[in-house]
């Protein structure tokens, strides 16, 4: 049976990337501010997939969402994402995230729309408190995604768990409705 999930380079390491329909979902947190940015990449047909610097590269077309989650003391908060320092940046502007307010005032922007990669993306290998994984094309992939993102809004980025949840609805409609397999990636 295949897992649901797996650290992304430890299933490069024992050879279960999957070649064809996955997402990787990787969270970075920046620990001096409570920044959290996720990139969620959908990919298919990849030709090759090799160690390049501290990364992963995949030869392979792909579309990327962006997720960023500040906490209620971050003193950027006016500051378009893609001109914020590299540790808290994004490559999108406000008019192009959707924006959900917190209980506890913690904004959560997610992406209306994902970013082409036309030919080859790389994914850094994860240090300290960040993550990549692989989420493998199973039945239940979108539902394993919208708990995936709950559970990590709430624990790692503070997030309350009602927001968590109403956030991770966007996050999931966003992922099924522009980055599913459907179209044009079939």
């Amino acid at each position: 049976m295949t897992p649901k999930a797996v650290d992304l380079f430890e299933a490069y390491t024992q050879d279960q990337l999957p070649k064809d329909q996955a997402y990787i979902v990787s969270s970075f947190v920046n620990t001096g501010n409570g920044v959290t940015i996720y990139e969620v990449i959908s990919y298919s047909a990849v030709k090759a997939i090799y160690p390049e610097g501290e990364g992963l590269t995949f030869q392979s077309s792909g579309k990327k969402m962006h997720i960023l989650i500040e906490p209620p003391s971050y003193p950027h908060k006016a500051i378009e994402p893609y001109l914020r320092e590299k540790s808290d940046q994004i490559p999108l502007r406000f008019n192009e995230l959707e924006l959900h307010t917190a209980r506890n005032q913690s904004k959560i922007y997610i992406a209306k729309k994902p970013i082409d990669s036309l030919s080859s993306f790389t994914v850094a290998k994860p240090k300290g408190l960040n993550i990549s994984f692989v989420f493998y094309n199973n039945p239940d992939l979108y539902e394993t995604l919208a708990k995936f993102f709950e559970q990590t809004f709430n624990k790692d980025a503070g997030v309350p768990q009602a927001d968590a949840a109403k956030a991770s609805k966007l996050a999931h409609g966003v992922i099924e409705k522009h980055m599913s397999f459907k179209g044009e990636f079939n």
